[in-house]
């Protein structure tokens, strides 16, 4: 597959050429810890997985990392604000280690809902120190920083290509432009390599390092891991718009800037915002939805990914229950033809009891040789919508019409799951799933009904803990209870 990515420096679609034949390199920023994930973070995660799973699909060894922010993320991108990590323990009563801890555990679950694909490497900035403070070594070395009230800053008037990421010029950039001004600093635009200096008091992680005992800045992390993992020069390197103006402008600068000036990142993909009515989904203004928010209100966490699939990662997309109620409608629909194919074809046991797909013609000339143009030509659609910087709206586009048009066969559904191995809907294992659910579905009813009679019992004795716990613990299963004035009814989410 020849894929062609928007590339954010350079704004334009380019060519992708890895570095090494057949081996990528790639880095997507990963979450903060203080906090549960709100969807809108999501949304960035499901365009590191489709990417991922894109150039896998093609052949390509992806050796994929992404870092956990456990320290020095202030509030602002800038070096101004509170931290986030502390500033969620003192709320909570916790160490920030047990916050840390507890939310990276509460995101891995979200992703593994959404059927994201773990990443080849997982790596904490507080398991990193060594390598930060070594790479800061190297920057000082080649003249990029300077010491002032106690911390140590990156100059960016040393570094002449500093902004072209974001399209900054170093002349516009006066004090007080863009961030609060901060008197130690020579440029506004300067920001903190370490810190042995704050604004805090009894800061909760500190290291000793050749500048004091302190900690580092939230920018340092990023470059000082992912050449850790990945090299001095490796090939992508994706996040959210949000980074682009600070976060990753300064990576770019303090990388280059240890190791050279050679070019340190080939391709730089970013994502687009989720927007409400109100405007971008953000923590800090309030009222975030999470994942387990929409499943509360019975959607299923693919719901939600047919969703962000439905709108291109480089255009906003607008988030209501109304639009995210057509994806689930259409997701549904999509897998009860999927399962309507394998039953028609018989083959709903071997599914259950297979490790793998039916075989798939990764060879266009399989299908031709065959005489199966119709299945072959929505796969090249498929192809050529996700190698045009991943299309996913063209490419559910191309399953769909592969669905509505392909003849009934064993090879038309190996190409859906194929085609969903970039997806990631999940549609092999709805088919596994609803023939395994048939052959327990007569005693789960008989536990249901017996369970909603326990409930009904309990509400008369006015033990309505009892009552409530039997609800949530059948919710817990996707049995939704309905009372009415006909008595309960309950269906499956």
């Amino acid at each position: 597959m020849a894929f062609a990515f928007y590339n954010t420096f350079g704004r334009e679609k380019q060519q992708f050429k890895p570095l090494r034949e057949q081996k990528v390199g790639f880095y997507g920023c990963g979450p903060t810890v203080y906090n549960y994930a709100h969807i809108g973070n999501i949304r960035a995660y499901v365009h590191h997985d489709i990417l991922v799973r894109s150039l896998r699909r093609a052949g390509f060894d992806v050796n994929h990392v992404m870092n956990i922010t456990d320290v020095g993320h202030l509030s602002n991108d800038s070096d101004d604000g509170e931290d986030k990590m502390v500033k969620s323990a003192e709320e909570r009563g916790k160490s920030v280690l047990e916050i840390a801890d507890f939310y990276t555990e509460a995101f891995f679950k979200d992703t593994d809902k959404m059927n994201i694909t773990r990443p080849t490497v997982v790596c904490k900035a507080t398991e990193h120190i060594s390598e930060m403070i070594s790479l800061i070594e190297r920057i000082e070395k080649n003249g990029f920083t300077y010491l002032a009230g106690g911390n140590l800053y990156f100059d960016i008037s040393k570094f002449p290509s500093y902004g072209d990421l974001a399209l900054l010029k170093l002349d516009d950039l006066k004090a007080g432009a863009r961030i609060e001004q901060d008197e130690n600093k020579r440029n506004p635009g300067d920001f903190v390599l370490w810190f042995t200096k704050s604004k805090f008091e009894n800061q909760a992680l500190t290291w000793d390092s050749p500048w004091g005992r302190g900690y580092p800045g939230w920018h340092i992390e990023c470059s000082a891991m992912s050449m850790k993992y990945l090299g001095e020069q490796f090939d992508i390197h994706a996040g959210g718009i949000d980074h682009i103006p600070i976060h990753h402008t300064n990576e770019i600068a303090q990388s280059e800037a240890a190791t050279g000036l050679k070019p340190w990142v080939k391709y730089w993909l970013h994502n687009e915002f989720l927007v409400l009515d109100k405007g971008k989904m953000s923590k800090s203004a309030g009222g975030f939805l999470t994942l387990q928010s929409i499943i509360d209100e019975g959607f299923d966490p693919l719901d939600y990914r047919y969703f962000l699939l439905s709108g291109h990662y480089r255009s906003q997309l607008r988030f209501s229950f109304e639009s995210l109620q057509g994806a689930k409608n259409s997701r549904k629909s999509l897998v009860d033809k999927v399962r309507g194919l394998a039953n028609r074809l018989g083959i709903q046991e071997t599914l259950i009891n297979a490790d793998c797909v039916p075989a798939v013609h990764t060879d266009l000339r399989g299908f031709k040789e065959k005489g199966n143009e119709e299945i072959s030509k929505y796969i090249e659609g498929f192809d050529r919508a996700i190698e045009d910087d991943l299309n996913t709206p063209r490419a559910l586009a191309e399953v769909w019409g592969l669905l509505k048009e392909a003849p009934a066969t064993a090879d038309t559904l190996a190409a859906i799951f194929d085609m969903d191995r970039v997806l990631g809907l999940g549609l092999e294992d709805a088919v596994k799933i609803k023939n395994e659910a048939k052959i327990n579905e007569n005693n789960d009813e008989q536990e249901i009904n017996e369970q909603i009679n326990k409930r009904i019992e309990a509400k008369k004795a006015k033990d309505f803990t009892t009552a409530d716990n039997i609800r949530q613990s059948l919710k817990d299963r996707g049995i939704i209870l309905e009372d009415g004035p006909a008595g309960t009814t309950w269906r499956r989410m």
